[in-house]
Parts: structure tokens; sequence; C-alpha cells
């Protein structure tokens, strides 16, 4: 450690170079992995807030909620308890005047049922008649506040926001909480004997006991959203690229520093210094670089985070940063395995004659 720290000080240029370009990677990573993560829960927010563990649609639906459609025997048939919620969905797009146009998913439940009942809001209360909505905190960004009366896409019946809930998105768009009786309605089956679109249960194994309906996990159900697995699948690949980078980088410049200091590599092997000290020095200086530079690259994405607005949905998951930072501490030790191969097998007589 004391021969890799003293040729760091002596180095400061070149190893500042190198510690910079380690920190931009990892600065890099740190905000691909952050926004994978952001716009994963602005998929799956809603979802999670539910604490549901498996779904029920129509078999016929291709596992997509806005499509399923479950009839009034089907849902009786289902033999629901406490723990099942049947729930209805429709996207729709939310309009008040002198207000900017939202897109929204909107989620009819019932009051006795768990959706409605475990609802957290931040300010206001839940719906009480068929034209109350509650929403996603994203309205009042948007400058929408309570007691605010919207339509809902080209129907004139106006509806009025009486509560806010936090961290409530599907599939990026903000949801709207309202009445079973409001979604049929949104839906254009207002007297149709149809009792949703979906069976949201917690129990894992819940069986429909519908030869029309079938079960899916929670994770199979979100793996289908539109658009959420190629773009989990898309940042994976661009987070696993940046790592091999990192790995080619460390280890092209250890090996041209290595190869520039060969000779005094060679000098100290002739006095007696044993490879294995020569070889710990280079892993340590690798370990010290790629350290430095993960922890200026944390930094500067935090600093990043708070900088951001509030719109752009970023979320640092701290556990999988940490194991991101010790994957490239490992990839920098994989690195110095070339530059320290070549210090272990040199010839002191060949380097220093020549």
């Amino acid at each position: 450690m004391y021969l890799a720290l003293k040729e760091i000080r002596h180095e400061k240029l070149r190893y500042g170079l190198i510690i910079s370009m380690v920190a931009l990677i990892a600065y890099l990573i740190f905000i691909l992995t952050s926004l994978a993560f952001g716009l994963a829960g602005e998929n799956t927010q809603a979802i999670n807030s539910w604490d549901a563990k498996s779904i029920v649609l129509n078999k016929d639906s291709n596992i997509s909620l806005t499509q399923s459609i479950i009839t009034n025997d089907q849902a009786k048939d289902a033999k629901l308890s406490s723990k099942e919620a049947v729930i209805g969905s429709t996207l729709v797009v939310a309009k008040h005047k002198g207000k900017e146009k939202i897109s929204a998913s909107f989620i009819g439940a019932r009051k006795s049922q768990f959706i409605i009942k475990d609802l957290k809001l931040t300010s206001g209360h839940k719906a009480r008649t068929n034209h109350q909505i509650v929403v996603d905190e994203k309205f009042k960004t948007d400058g929408y506040k309570l007691g605010d009366k919207v339509t809902l896409n080209s129907f004139k019946d106006k509806y009025e926001i009486v509560g806010f809930t936090k961290n409530a998105k599907l599939n990026v768009a903000p949801v709207a909480y309202g009445t079973m009786t409001t979604w049929k309605y949104l839906r254009g089956m207002p007297n149709a004997p149809v009792s949703g679109s979906a069976i949201v249960s917690k129990n894992a194994k819940y069986n429909a006991h519908s030869s029309h309906l079938k079960t899916y996990s929670m994770n199979k159900f979100i793996s289908k959203l539109p658009g959420y697995s190629a773009e989990n699948t898309t940042f994976g690949f661009m987070i696993g690229f940046l790592m091999i980078i990192s790995l080619v980088l460390i280890a092209v410049f250890l090996y041209i520093l290595t190869m520039q200091a060969l000779p005094t590599y060679a000098v100290l092997r002739a006095q007696g210094i044993p490879a294995r000290a020569l070889v710990s020095t280079i892993t340590n200086q690798s370990l010290i670089l790629m350290a430095s530079g993960v922890i200026i690259g944390g930094a500067l994405a935090a600093m990043t985070g708070w900088l951001l607005p509030v719109g752009v949905p970023m979320a640092f998951n701290i556990p999988v940063l940490l194991w991101i930072s010790l994957g490239l501490m490992i990839m920098g030790v994989i690195g110095a395995a070339i530059p320290a191969q070549k210090i272990a097998t040199v010839d002191p007589v060949s380097v220093i004659g020549g």
C-alpha cells in the first residue's frame, strides 16, 4: 500500500486523469441505475401500494388490465374474501379550464374493499360519491388543487378532486381513484352486467374458480406492462457495457503506466523485493483509483439528484448502488491483472541491460 500511495502522489496528473475517468463512468452508471429504478417505480407505484400478490384477468385479455373485462357472474363465482378486491381500469384525459391536460389511469374500486380502505392520502378525503376522485400528487405539481372540477375524456360530467395520494402511478400515468359506477360510465357500459377489469388478491395462490378467468402472479403481470421489460433490459445492457468499459479503461491505463515504469520495477526486483509485493502495489493502486472514482461519482450523482426537478423520475436504491460500487472495485482488480502479470514475469537483467 505504501508504494502504491507513493507512486500516486508522485504522478498526480496521470493518476488524477484515471480517477476522473472512473468517476465519470461511475457517475453515469449511478445516474442510469437511478433513472431505471425511477422509471420502473413510475410503472408500478400504484400496484406496489396495493400490496397484492396476484391478479385475476380475463384469459383472453393478453395480460392487459385495460383490455380485461370480468362479468358479474364470473366475479360471483370467484368467491371474493376480504383479501380480494375488484377494480376497473381505463385511460382518461383530465381537463380543467386554464390548466394543462393530464393523461391518467382511472381506477374504479369499491369503498368496502382493501384498495380504497388502505389508500393513504396526503390531503383531502376519499371519494364519497360518483362525481368525486382522489388523484396522484402529479396533479398538484401541474397546478391542480382540492376542489377543482375536471372533465374526463369527452364526457361533460365534472368530477371534483377531493383528495391527493402519493406514489400512485400506473404505467407512468398518474392514477385517479373513483367508484366502480364511474368506471363503468367512462367505459361506455353503465348498464352492462360487468363487475370490473380485474380481481386483485393478497393471496399468491388465489383461484378464481372460472374457466374464463386466469390468475397471474403480480411479477408476471408487471413484466407484461407495456414497455416495462424492454425498458429495464435496455438499462441493464447499458449498465453492463459501462462496467466492461471501466474494466478495459483501468486495464489499459495501468498497463501503459506499468510499461513506462517497468525499468523501475526491474531495479526493485534486482534489489530483492519479491514479485508478490510489486503485484500487490499494482492491485492496491487499482483499488485506490477505483474507490476514489466511485466515491467522487457517487457524490456527483447525489448532487445531481438533489438539483434535478421533481418531475425527473430518479430513485436511488442504496443497496443496489453499493453492489454496483463493489462490482466496479472488482472490475478494477481484474483490470490490474494484466499489468500485474507483466511485473511478476519481468526479467530484471534483460530490462536493465536493454
